[in-house]
């Protein structure tokens, strides 16, 4: 689990970076302020959970995995595909619909920190 999530959280960052460059130099002049303020945001989430995600990995290694990390990490996963992917799709394509997606992402996020917050409290009680 911790070699996994940072090695995912790694390539998320990378990733991120790279969505981020694609968006302000090439994407700027095709889809309009209001699109790519919607890309932007993507961009934002989808960097900190990358960050997220290498915190849960190196947390398993300091700690000792848990099942409420593994959540955790799955969780931050599942977030960036569905909320910063589907931000990314709606503001290129401009297919609205998608919009209904991008909330799931964010309860994913959600579950993450708070599996993420659980995890750190149940330590804390045991130390």
């Amino acid at each position: 689990m911790q070699r996994t999530f940072i090695q995912w959280g790694t390539v998320l960052m990378a990733l991120s970076v790279a969505i981020g460059a694609f968006g302000a130099h090439l994407l700027e002049s095709r889809i309009g302020q209001d699109a790519l303020e919607i890309y932007e945001t993507g961009v934002h989430y989808h960097m900190i959970h990358g960050i997220a995600l290498i915190l849960v990995g190196l947390a398993a290694g300091q700690w000792g995995e848990s099942k409420k990390l593994n959540v955790a990490g799955w969780m931050f996963m599942v977030g960036v595909i569905l909320f910063s992917g589907s931000l990314y799709v709606l503001s290129i394509s401009g297919i609205t619909m998608l919009g209904a997606i991008t909330p799931l992402g964010g309860v994913a996020f959600i579950i993450g920190w708070l599996y993420f917050m659980a995890d750190v409290f149940r330590r804390d009680k045991h130390s």
